[in-house]
Order: structure tokens, then C-alpha cells, then sequence
């Protein structure tokens, strides 16, 4: 391989920098090179989030502990776990093996094991976390955690220099029916004529520049396995929230970009929006085949499929996956992900604790639908939709939208009423302005309404 040139620019004036080994510049594997990566995990590939270094809490399949200590784990933002493996200066003939085991040891993993794992290495850190903080910010980053996904890691290996067997080995394990997914990575120090020390990071294998067609089989493969995680996610979102009658039919929906994507597309996404507006929006309706009907072309479509075309529309990037779900969002801020992820959405969820709170919100008074969803634990989409069709509900016409104005679709469920909600609010002695949004002082608050629900 090609060795690369560095050069120290200083007034116009181009000098050499000196490659030395990092052992040479007196840098450690642990100290230092192994924190670069926990402080940079893009080291590792794109949208990596660390879970854990040094860990060796492992066991084999006849439940015996073993030594061996991982140096540093990761998972990416499509939910593949990243094993990687450091070495200071040259990579020894076997390291591809070394990684092999270590990423034979990370598939067993099941996503409570992989949330114990990132608690107890933010712990190490300074940092408390219980499970389900740990388990959001997780999810944050890549959505649920796949079983079948987490069961095929990816392999990162990162050193100074590779041996023609190391490169060779990791080229045949990489390509055809093998298709293991493994990246080297090459870290090189230079000393400046300043003195000063620059450590460069590039990709050794596969070549970025004809990645697609090198390993073609391999990646062809993961992103089939990929994009089939991605499809059970929107799946399971939509059929929920069909299901369980989340979301009414004829919402409005806004497109937002999501870190799943770079900051490049999701800059040339959001200028192509604005050129024109109707293609950032889309309403809910009832299909389980095409539950957006897209503003731009009103034709119907599948949440990732409409991402994916408007990806390549205003990019011209073929997109593997997305999420979805988590792309689309409500007035109320609240993405499909979160609607369908609600407790609402969820057998058996108890709404008694609502209808004791609408009872006792007083005449005169208001809530919105995003502080009572709070204080009951739900969301503001599954809470509109249980007024719909609740005839227990007491008191549904107090609550309002975030702005005091009253939600489209409102009907008397208990009473036969023909009034509209603002007049009867009005009856109470809400005043309402020219815009049609109720006055703020007589708006209770989360901790308001916390209080009420505290009261026997």
C-alpha cells in the first residue's frame, strides 16, 4: 500500500512531517489510543455510540467465565453491535482471529445484557444510570434493540500497520458466502518540525473508494438484514397504532430529519423541503399498507418508503435504512415511534387515573392534552384518542390543545350536546381571544394537575 504524505503548512510554505510509531511518541494502547476512540467513535465507523472498554464479564455457552477483555464495544445507529480491536503499532498475524472470538462472545449478548453493559461502563465513568435511563438513551440512538441483529456484530480492527496474512485473511472472510463485516482501520503518528505531534485516522480495507464493488456480497447481505429490522420497527409502529386507534385519521404529519443520516443529507433534505413545503408533509390514514398520504403527489405510502424516496429525490442517495417512524411527527411534536411506544398503545394500559383527574379539573379552568398525558404517564396522540371513544370520561371539554384552542374532531361522548367545546368553556367563564385560544391564566399546569390527582 500506498504510504500517505502529511505536510505542516505554515504561511504558505509546505513542510514534510516525519512518520514516527506511536510507541515512538510515547503514546500507550490504553492510555491513549483506546480513549481517542472512546472520544471519537467515528473512528469506528459513522454514528457508533459506545457501549463499554475493557470489558470481560463473559461467559461461554457451558457457563464458564472467561478472561479474554474486549477493548472496546459500540453499536451503530441501525442497532449492529461494533467490536473493536486495538493495537498500538503493528497488528500481529492473528488479530483478525483474536476479534473473531471477542464478536463470537458479543452475539450471545440480548439487549438487557447489552443495557447492564453500557450502566456499568458509565458507571466506571462517573455517571448513575439506572436500567431504563440507560435503556432510552440506547434506544435514542438506534431503536429497539433486534435479537437476530444484535446476533451479527461488525468488526472494527484498528493499528498502525497490517501484515500481508492479516489483510489477506480479512479480505477472503469478507467477501462471498463468508460475508463477516470487518473494517481495518490504520492510525499513524507524525512529528511536526514544531514538535508537535499529529496522529491521522484512515480506512485501510475495504478501499473506500470501491467498497461497493469489493465486497459487494457482503454488504449487499447486511443491508438486506438491515432493512428487514427496519421494516419489523415500522410494522410493529403502524400496526399499533391502527390497532389501538392512536392516531385519528386525517392527522397532520411533518417530515424531520433524524441523526441516522448526515448533516450533508439532512441539510440538502431540508433545502429541497423548502423549495417546496408540500414535501415535507403528509397526513395519517387508516392503511396498513400506505398510512401516509404524501402532500407532494398525494399518493399513499409506507412511512420508510417515503423517506427513502424523498432521501433520494433531493439527494440522489439510495438510503439502505431508516426508522421511519421516528421521521414523521405530529403538531404535538411527538413522532409515530412515540405514539406507538406509548403506554396507551399498550394492552391493558389503566386509564382510571384520567378519568379521576377530568373529574376533578373545576369550572372555569382548562388543561392540555400534552400536561395531562404527563402526569398519567401516556402521550397526547392516545390520549385524544381514548376521548373519542370513551363515554367515562368526565369533563373532555376542558381539555385543549398546547395553544388553548380546541383539538379538530371534539365530540360529547356522556352528553347530547350540540354546543361547540369553546362555548362551553365560555358558559364557565373562559374567555377566549380573536385567534380562538383560551386565556393562559385559567390554564392548569402539569404540576397542577399533579396536585388535583394527589387529592383525595
Amino acid at each position: 500500500m500506498a504510504d500517505e504524505l502529511v505536510f505542516h503548512v505554515d504561511q504558505g510554505t509546505a513542510t514534510s512531517a516525519i512518520p514516527i510509531t506511536l510507541a515512538a511518541a510515547g503514546l500507550r494502547e490504553r492510555e491513549h489510543l483506546q480513549e481517542w476512540v472512546i472520544a471519537h467513535p467515528e473512528i469506528l465507523g459513522e454514528h457508533v455510540m459506545i457501549l463499554t472498554s475493557e470489558y470481560d464479564g463473559w461467559e461461554t455457552f457451558d457457563g464458564k467465565r472467561t478472561a479474554n477483555r474486549l477493548d472496546v464495544l459500540g453499536v451503530s445507529n441501525e442497532g449492529q453491535l461494533v467490536v473493536a480491536e486495538l493495537k498500538r503499532d503493528r497488528a500481529g498475524d492473528n488479530v483478525q482471529l483474536q476479534a473473531i472470538n471477542y464478536a463470537a462472545l458479543v452475539a450471545r449478548m440480548t439487549p438487557d445484557d447489552v443495557v447492564r453493559v453500557y450502566q456499568e461502563h458509565r458507571r466506571s465513568r462517573d455517571e448513575e444510570l439506572d436500567s431504563e435511563a440507560a435503556r432510552k438513551r440506547i434506544e435514542d440512538h438506534c431503536g429497539e434493540l433486534d435479537v437476530e441483529l444484535l446476533g451479527s456484530p461488525r468488526i472494527v480492527l484498528v493499528a498502525s500497520e497490517y501484515s500481508g496474512v492479516t489483510l489477506t485473511a480479512v479480505d477472503w472472510l469478507s467477501t462471498g458466502e463468508r460475508g463477516l463485516d470487518i473494517t481495518l482501520q490504520r492510525v499513524q503518528a507524525y512529528r511536526l518540525q514544531t514538535g508537535d505531534l499529529v496522529v491521522t485516522s484512515s480506512q485501510l480495507y475495504p478501499p473506500p473508494a470501491i467498497e461497493e464493488r469489493l465486497v459487494g456480497p457482503r454488504k449487499e447481505k447486511e443491508k438486506a438484514k438491515l432493512a428487514a429490522v427496519s421494516g419489523k420497527r415500522e410494522k410493529n409502529a403502524v400496526h399499533r397504532i391502527l390497532q389501538d386507534d392512536l392516531l385519528e385519521s386525517g392527522t397532520p404529519l411533518t417530515l424531520i430529519t433524524t441523526n441516522e443520516v448526515s448533516s450533508d443529507i439532512r441539510s440538502r433534505v431540508a433545502q429541497w423541503i423548502a423549495e417546496d413545503p408540500r414535501r415535507g408533509n403528509a397526513t395519517w390514514q387508516l392503511s396498513r399498507s400506505a398510512p401516509l398520504l404524501w402532500e407532494a403527489d398525494g399518493k399513499g405510502y409506507k412511512p420508510t418508503t417515503l423517506v427513502k424516496l424523498i432521501i433520494k429525490e433531493s439527494t440522489g442517495i439510495d438510503q439502505a435504512t431508516v426508522w421511519g417512524t421516528k421521521w414523521w411527527e405530529t403538531d404535538d411534536h411527538e413522532t409515530l415511534t412515540d405514539i406507538a411506544g406509548s403506554p396507551a398503545g399498550q394492552t391493558g394500559f389503566d386509564w382510571d387515573p384520567l378519568h379521576d383527574l377530568l373529574s376533578k379539573i373545576p369550572a372555569g379552568k382548562w388543561a392540555s392534552y400534552g400536561d395531562i398525558a404527563t402526569v398519567i404517564g401516556t402521550a397526547a396522540q392516545p390520549l385524544g384518542a381514548h376521548f373519542l371513544r370513551c363515554d367515562v370520561c368526565e369533563n373532555g371539554w376542558r381539555v385543549l390543545d398546547r395553544n388553548g384552542e380546541s383539538r379538530g374532531g371534539f365530540v360529547w361522548t356522556r352528553e347530547n350536546r350540540t354546543d361547540t367545546q369553546q362555548q362551553a368553556l365560555e358558559v364557565e367563564g373562559v374567555h377566549f381571544n380573536a385567534q380562538g385560544r383560551a386565556d393562559a391564566e385559567v390554564r392548569l399546569s402539569a404540576e397542577d394537575l399533579t396536585e388535583l390527582a394527589r387529592d383525595d
